[in-house]
C-alpha cells in the first residue's frame, strides 16, 4: 500500500514516525512519501519537503503565508481543529474525507454527537510515548542538576521562543533555589538561545525533554504538545503564550474562536486544570504569581496534580500508532475492493 503523510512540526514528526513503523509491521508492502522530518526519514520512504519549510506560527505569520500553506496542504496528517476555528468547514471534511482518526478524546463527541460524523479515537501518541519512557527508564538518568529544577519549554519555533522565553527568564530570575533548564527545540541552534541567556546561569539541553520533565519540580510551557507531556509526567505547569495585538486576540477568543482553552490539558479536562496566561493575561508579574502557586507546599499544586489524574484516565491505555495502523489497513483493504481512492485524516 502507498501512504502519503504530512506533518508540520517536531512532535508530528515523532508521532508520524511511530505510525510509519506500525504500518510497516502490518503492511509489508508499505511505501511512503511525506512532508516531515528526520525521524520520518529514518523510517524510509521519500521525503518531499522538511517540516521546517512549513513552520509558520502565529496569527500574523499564518496570514502572510496562507498561499504557501494552502498550496502544500492538500492532505492532512493532524486532524484540523474544527471545534476551535471555522466549525462550518466540517462540510469540507464530509465531502473530502472518508475516514477521520482522532488522538484527542473530546473530539469524539464533537464530531459524532454534534455533527453526526463518525470518527475513530485511536489513543494518544504522546501518552504512549511518555508511558514507554517511564517503563523503559526505571533507573534514574544522571541528574541534570544538583538543585531542584524549573523546566522552560518555550516552544518549537523561533518566533515562539522570541516571544515567550525573555518573559519566562525574567519571571524566574528570583527563584534562586532552583536551576532553570531550557528544553532546546529540534532544529533551533544553541546560538539562537544564547542571545537571551547572557549573564544567566540557565542551562539548555537537547533531545532530553522527557529526562528534563521527569526531574522537574515545575515548568513554564508554551501551549502545544508540551503541555500534555508535562501533565503526563505530573509536573505542575504554567502555560505562557504571548501574542501580538493581545486585546484583539482576547476578543477573538471571547467571540469568534469556539473553545475556552488553548492547552491540551484543559481541553481534555474541559475545565481549567492549568493556568493559561494568554494574550492580555501574559505578563512577567502573572508568570511569577502562578509559578509561586505550583511550587511544593502550595495547595494549588495538589489541586493541579489531582486534575492530571483525570487527564490520564480520559486518554486511556490504547497504543495509538498500532491501533491506528491496524484500523487504517483494514479500511484501506475494504476500500480497495470498492474504489481506488480513499482519504484519511488523523
Amino acid at each position: 500500500m502507498k501512504y502519503y503523510l504530512i506533518v508540520g512540526e517536531a512532535s508530528g514528526d515523532l508521532h508520524a514516525s511511530h505510525l510509519m513503523r506500525s504500518l510497516k509491521k502490518n503492511d509489508s508492502q508499505a511505501e511512503f512519501r511525506f512532508f516531515g522530518g528526520d525521524l520520518m526519514s529514518a523510517e524510509g520512504g521519500t521525503r518531499v519537503r522538511h517540516f521546517k519549510d512549513l513552520a509558520y506560527m502565529g496569527f500574523v505569520p499564518v496570514l502572510m503565508h496562507l498561499p504557501t500553506i494552502f498550496k502544500n496542504m492538500s492532505f492532512y496528517y493532524i486532524s484540523p481543529k474544527r471545534w476551535a476555528w471555522k466549525e462550518y468547514r466540517i462540510k469540507s471534511i464530509r465531502k473530502n474525507v472518508d475516514q477521520l482518526f482522532s488522538i484527542l478524546p473530546f473530539e469524539v463527541p464533537f464530531f459524532e454527537q454534534k455533527h453526526n460524523y463518525p470518527i475513530h479515537y485511536v489513543g494518544n501518541p504522546t501518552a504512549d510515548e511518555v508511558r514507554e519512557f517511564l517503563a523503559t527508564n526505571k533507573e534514574s538518568h544522571e541528574p541534570l542538576s544538583s538543585k531542584k529544577i524549573i523546566a522552560l519549554l518555550a516552544g518549537s519555533r523561533k518566533q515562539e521562543i522570541k516571544d515567550n522565553l525573555p518573559a519566562m527568564l525574567q519571571a524566574t530570575s528570583s527563584f534562586t533555589d532552583y536551576q532553570l533548564i531550557i528544553a532546546g527545540a529540534p532544529g533551533i541552534e544553541k546560538e539562537y538561545y544564547d542571545q537571551f541567556l547572557k549573564n544567566t546561569n540557565v542551562k539548555i539541553v537537547y533531545n532530553q525533554t522527557y529526562e528534563l520533565l521527569s526531574q522537574s519540580t515545575a515548568a513554564l510551557v508554551t501551549s502545544g504538545t508540551a503541555t500534555l507531556e508535562a501533565a503526563m509526567f505530573k509536573v505542575p505547569q504554567v502555560v505562557c503564550y504571548k501574542t501580538p495585538l493581545p486585546y484583539l486576540v482576547r476578543f477573538a477568543f471571547n467571540h469568534i474562536i469556539k473553545c475556552k482553552y488553548i492547552s491540551l490539558v484543559n481541553l481534555i479536562a474541559d475545565k481549567e486544570v492549568v493556568k493559561e496566561l494568554l494574550a492580555d493575561k501574559f505578563s512577567v508579574k502573572n508568570i511569577q504569581k502562578e509559578l509561586n502557586r505550583i511550587l511544593p507546599g502550595r495547595p494549588y499544586r495538589e489541586t493541579m496534580l489531582n486534575g492530571y489524574e483525570e487527564i490520564h484516565r480520559q486518554l486511556g491505555n490504547l497504543k495509538a500508532p498500532d491501533n491506528a495502523a491496524k484500523i487504517m489497513l483494514k479500511l484501506l483493504n475494504n476500500q480497495q475492493k470498492q474504489s481506488d481512492n480513499a482519504s484519511f485524516m488523523c
